[in-house]
C-alpha cells in the first residue's frame, strides 16, 4: 500500500531528500496535525536497504504514532527502525552505541534535543556516526524558555527543507479554520492584585483615576456569561470528542470538580477519562477515550502527555483552561483540534485565567496574515483558502478595559521612580536592600513597583518598559534579578557540582554539601512543590527548565524509590545492565536489590496491588536494561538451557522419557512434551511459543514438521490404562505411563464441552467407550428426567411432599443455585420447567 503523503507533506519529502543527498541533514518543521511523521515514515519504505534510528522523547509517541500508521499500512516494514528515546540513549554505553550503526537517524520532536543531558547523548551518537544523514521532524526549532535557542542552526546548521507555521497551514486549507471562542475564569485574584497596585498610589487624583478603570473592568467581567453559559452554546457536538488541557494534577482536580455544573446541560451522563504521565491508567483511559463510539459527550482530561507527538482524530475541539504558558506549547495544544484531511469544523475554547494572555490569539492572527501577504507576493494568491476563522470574543471589552487600566497605572511611572532614586542615593546607589514592602514617605510602594518593572521585563507580566526606562533603572543600581533568582542562582550551583560528580540529582534526603549546604532536602523541597502544583517562586518556568536540563526527576516523589533507584544505578554503572541481578543480592549497604526487582516486576506484571508503577518509573528502569519478564518465561530459559545442555551431548532431546529429569531438578521430559505439544496444536496448548522460541526450539530438533502428534501418544497410553484397570473413570491425579493422563483426559472432556475438540477425536474417544458424563453429571441427569416426566404430566415442580426424594432433590438445586454451584447449562434446563428460584 505504502505510506500515503499530502502533497504539501510530498514538496516537503522531496526537497528533504535532495538535502539529504546534499548536506547529510535536514529539518522540517511543520505544525502539529499537517502529518509531518509521515515524511520520516515514507523514507523509510523508500530506503529499503538502509538502518533507522529513530528519537523521540518518549515510546508513548512513537507507540502511538506506529500505531495510527499501521492501521493504514499493514504492510509497514516497522521492524527495520530501531526505536529510542532520548533518555534512553544518553544511557547508552560504548558498546551498545556500536552495535547501532545506523544509515539514517530520525529526530522526531528535535527542539527538546537542546536538553542539556538529551544534548549530551545525542552529541555522542552523531561524534561516533558522522556519516549518518540526520532528519529532524518539530513544530518549531525556537526553545522560548532556553534563550530563544534555535535548534534548526545548532542541529542542521540552518538545512531546513519545508517550514510552515500554524497560520499558513490554516490559510492555506491544510488545517481547517477553527472557531476560536475565548473566555476568562476566573478573575478574581486578577482584580485583587490591581486593587492592590492602586491603594498604593497616592495624589494628583492617580488613585481615583485608575479605580474608576478598575471598577469598569470588575462590572464587564460580572456581567459575562458563565462558563456553563458558554460551554452549551458552543459545543454544538453534543457526542463530540474533546480535549481539556489543564495545568498540574491539583489543577485537573480542581477543573473536573467544576465538570458536572460545566456539562451537565450539554448531557447529563457525558464520558469523562483522565490522562497525564504519573497515572498508571493512562494508556488504558486513552484507549478507552479513542475507541468511545457513544451517543455521550467525551471528554479528556490532560497535563501534559498530548503536548506533542501524539495526534487523535475524530477530535469535535480543544479545551484551554491555562495559565501562562510557553508560545510553543500554546500551539501545540491547539492544534489538537486541527487535523489535515479531516472537513468538520474545530472548536477552540480558550479559557484564560489571567489578565496577562488575554492577547494570545493575536500571534495566530498575524501568523495568517503574514502567510497570505507572502502568497501574494510570490504570485501564489490561488494557494489561499482562507484569510480568517471565526472568533467569538467574551472578553473583547475587558481588553480595551484592561489595556486602558494598564496604561493609566504607567502613566505614574515618573512618580515611583524619582522615588526609587531617593532610595537608591541614601543607600549608596542601590536598589538592593529595598524591601519589597518598601513605601516611600509619599506614600509610594516603591517596593512592589520594582517587583513589577522585573517581571515586565522578564516577560511574565504585561506592561510596557523601554530602553530608556531600563537605563534609568540600571543608573541607580537597579537588580533585575529578585531575591529568589539570586537564591535560587547559588543553590543551583551546588546542584551542578553534585551533577558533575554523581552524573544524576537522585540526592539522598539527608545529604550535605562540603560547607554545610542541605541540598537533599532542597531538592526534595522542590519537587514537593512541583507535585502540589507550584509554578512560581522558586519554581519559575526559568528555574525549572534549567533544574530539566541538569537532568531533574520531577517524578521521583517519594524517597525509598529515589534510594532503590540509585542503588540499581549503581549494578548498572559496574555490569550495564539490569537483566542479571541474582534474586538474593544484597548491596553493600546491605540494600536487598533482587528482592526489591523481583516485587517492581510482579507490580508491572499486575501481580502486586500494593504498588503501582508510574510511566516514568518504568521508563527510568527500561534505561538501565530492566528485564520484566515473568517467572514463567526464567522457568522456561532455565529448561531450554538444560535441553541444550542435554542436545549439545547426546544429539537429540525428542526420546527423552516423559519422566526424565535432570540432576539439578528440571523435569526436561515433561517440558520437551509440552514444547512438542504447542508446535503440533498451539491451539490447544497453555504453553505459548513466540516466534523467537520456536527458532530456539529448532537449535536443538524440536520441529513442527518432524514431530508425531502427542495426542495420539497420550490416546494410546489412555487405551492402555483402560485395559489395565477396565474403567475411564479417573481422577485427574492419575499418572500412567510416566504421562499425567487424568489431568490430560480432563482437559479433552472442557474441549469436547467447548466445541474445539475436532469430530475425529472425538469418535476416537467414545470408540473405547469413554462416557462425557461422569458419575455425579450421569447422577443429576436421572434426577432431571424424573423433574422432567412430573412436568410432563403435571406442568409444573410444584412437587408434593408425596414426590419427598423429588423434592429434596429440586430444593437441593434451588440451594446449589444460590451459592453460585449450579451450572449454568443445568440452571437453563430447569428454568425452562417453570423453576422458582429463592433468590429470583
Amino acid at each position: 500500500m505504502g505510506v500515503p503523503l499530502f502533497p504539501h507533506n510530498e514538496t516537503a519529502y522531496q526537497n528533504a531528500v535532495s538535502m539529504l543527498s546534499e548536506t547529510g541533514k535536514a529539518a522540517i518543521l511543520h505544525p502539529t496535525g499537517t502529518g509531518k511523521t509521515y515524511i520520516a515514515f515514507h523514507l523509510v519504505e523508500e530506503f529499503p536497504e538502509q538502518r533507522f534510528l529513530w528519537l523521540s522523547p518518549s515510546d508513548y509517541i512513537f507507540r502511538t504514532q506506529m500505531k495510527n500508521l499501521l492501521k493504514q499500512d499493514p504492510d509497514f516494514p516497522a521492524d527495520r527502525i530501531c526505536f529510542l528515546t532520548y533518555a534512553r540513549l544518553m544511557m547508552l554505553t560504548t558498546e551498545e552505541l556500536e552495535e547501532l550503526s545506523p544509515d539514517f537517524i530520525i529526530l522526531d520532536e528535535f527542539h527538546r534535543c537542546g536538553a542539556r543531558v538529551w544534548g549530551k547523548g545525542l552529541r555522542a551518537l552523531l561524534d561516533h556516526y558522522p556519516q549518518a544523514k540526520v532528519l529532524g521532524l518539530s513544530a518549531t526549532a525556537i526553545r522560548y524558555l532556553d534563550s530563544n535557542r534555535n535548534m534548526a542552526e545548532e542541529l542542521f546548521d540552518c538545512n531546513v527543507a519545508s517550514e510552515m507555521t500554524l497560520g499558513a497551514a490554516i490559510v492555506r486549507g491544510i488545517l481547517p479554520a477553527p472557531v476560536y471562542v475565548s473566555a476568562i475564569y476566573p478573575y478574581d485574584r486578577e482584580l485583587k492584585k490591581y486593587q492592590s497596585r492602586i491603594r498604593s498610589m497616592r495624589g494628583n487624583g492617580v488613585q481615583d483615576l485608575n479605580q474608576k478603570y478598575l471598577d469598569a473592568l470588575r462590572r464587564k467581567l460580572e456581567a459575562s456569561e458563565g462558563l456553563d453559559v458558554l460551554f452549551q452554546k458552543y459545543m454544538t457536538e453534543k457526542n463530540g470528542k474533546y480535549i481539556v488541557f489543564c495545568a498540574n494534577v491539583k489543577h485537573l482536580q480542581e477543573m473536573q470538580k467544576q465538570s458536572k455544573k460545566w456539562f451537565h446541560a450539554i448531557d447529563p451522563e457525558y464520558h469523562c477519562y483522565t490522562v497525564y504521565a504519573d497515572s498508571s491508567d493512562s494508556d488504558r483511559e486513552f484507549e478507552k477515550f479513542q475507541t468511545d463510539s457513544s451517543d455521550h459527550l467525551k471528554l479528556l482530561y490532560c497535563i501534559d502527555m498530548l503536548n506533542e507527538g501524539v495526534h487523535v482524530r475524530g477530535i469535535s475541539g480543544v479545551i484551554l483552561f491555562r495559565p501562562t504558558v510557553s508560545p510553543i506549547i500554546y500551539k501545540q495544544q491547539i492544534g489538537r483540534a486541527l487535523t489535515v484531511g479531516e472537513n468538520r469544523i474545530p472548536l477552540i475554547i480558550d479559557v484564560v485565567n489571567n489578565a496577562e494572555n488575554l492577547c494570545s490569539i493575536d500571534s495566530l492572527q498575524e501568523e495568517m496574515t503574514n502567510a497570505a501577504l507572502w502568497l501574494r507576493r510570490n504570485g501564489r494568491a490561488e494557494d489561499i483558502v482562507t484569510e480568517t476563522f471565526e472568533i467569538q470574543e467574551q472578553i473583547e471589552d475587558c481588553r480595551k478595559l484592561f489595556a486602558r487600566l494598564e496604561a493609566s497605572l504607567s502613566s505614574s511611572w515618573d512618580q515611583y521612580y524619582q522615588a526609587a532614586k531617593a532610595y537608591s542615593r541614601a543607600h549608596g546607589n542601590s536598589l538592593l536592600t529595598m524591601p519589597r514592602r518598601y513605601v516611600s514617605p509619599t506614600g509610594l510602594s516603591v517596593g512592589s513597583w520594582l517587583l513589577t518593572q522585573k517581571m515586565v521585563r522578564a516577560g511574565r507580566r504585561l506592561g510596557s518598559l523601554n530602553e530608556a526606562q531600563i537605563a534609568l533603572l540600571d543608573d541607580i543600581g537597579m537588580v533585575w534579578e529578585n531575591r529568589l533568582d539570586l537564591q535560587f542562582e547559588k543553590r543551583y550551583q551546588y546542584a551542578e557540582r553534585y551533577y558533575a560528580e554523581h552524573g544524576d540529582l537522585l540526592v539522598p534526603a539527608n545529604y550535605q554539601s562540603e560547607d554545610g549546604f542541605r541540598l537533599g532536602a532542597w531538592i526534595n523541597n522542590l519537587r514537593q512543590r512541583y507535585a502540589n502544583g507550584e509554578r512560581t517562586g522558586m519554581l519559575s518556568d526559568e528555574h525549572r527548565g534549567r533544574l530539566e536540563k541538569l537532568g531533574m526527576q520531577w517524578k521521583v516523589s517519594d524517597h525509598t524509590w529515589e534510594k532503590n533507584f540509585a542503588e540499581a544505578c549503581e549494578w548498572y554503572r559496574i555490569h550495564g545492565s539490569l537483566a542479571e541481578v541474582p534474586a538474593k543480592y544484597r548491596t553493600e549497604s546491605g540494600f536487598a536489590l533482587g528482592a526489591w526487582l523481583q516485587n517492581i516486576r510482579r507490580a508491572y506484571q499486575g501481580k502486586n496491588q500494593d504498588r503501582i508503577l508510574t510511566e516514568e518509573q518504568i521508563r527510568q528502569l527500561d534505561s538501565l536494561g530492566m528485564r520484566w519478564e515473568s517467572r514463567f518465561d526464567e522457568i522456561w530459559s532455565d529448561s531450554y538451557k538444560a535441553a541444550k545442555q542435554y542436545f549439545d551431548r547426546y544429539g537429540s532431546v525428542s526420546d527423552l522419557p516423559v519422566s526424565y529429569t535432570t540432576s539439578d531438578g528440571v523435569a526436561l521430559g515433561r517440558w520437551v512434551r509440552r514444547q512438542q505439544a504447542a508446535l503440533l496444536h498451539p491451539e490447544e496448548s497453555t504453553t505459548k511459543l513466540s516466534a523467537q522460541r520456536i527458532r530456539m526450539l529448532a537449535q536443538i530438533g524440536i520441529r513442527k514438521e518432524e514431530l508425531s502428534d502427542p495426542w495420539d501418544q497420550n490416546f494410546e497410553i489412555l487405551k492402555n490404562y483402560q485395559q489395565q484397570y477396565h474403567t475411564l473413570d479417573l481422577s485427574q491425579e492419575v499418572i500412567h505411563q510416566g504421562v499425567w493422563i487424568g489431568k490430560w483426559l480432563s482437559l479433552q472432556k472442557k474441549a469436547h464441552e467447548n466445541g474445539t475438540l475436532s469430530e475425529e477425536r472425538t469418535k476416537k474417544l467414545e470408540s473405547i467407550g469413554y462416557d462425557w458424563m461422569n458419575r455425579s453429571e450421569r447422577q443429576w441427569q436421572e434426577r432431571y428426567q424424573e423433574a422432567v416426566t412430573y412436568y410432563k404430566q403435571h406442568g409444573n415442580l410444584q412437587v408434593s411432599s408425596e414426590r419427598g426424594s423429588l423434592r429434596r432433590w429440586l430444593n437441593k438445586q434451588n440451594t446449589r443455585h444460590s451459592n453460585g454451584q449450579l451450572k449454568p447449562k443445568q440452571a437453563m434446563l430447569l428454568e425452562q420447567m417453570g423453576m422458582q428460584w429463592k433468590n429470583g
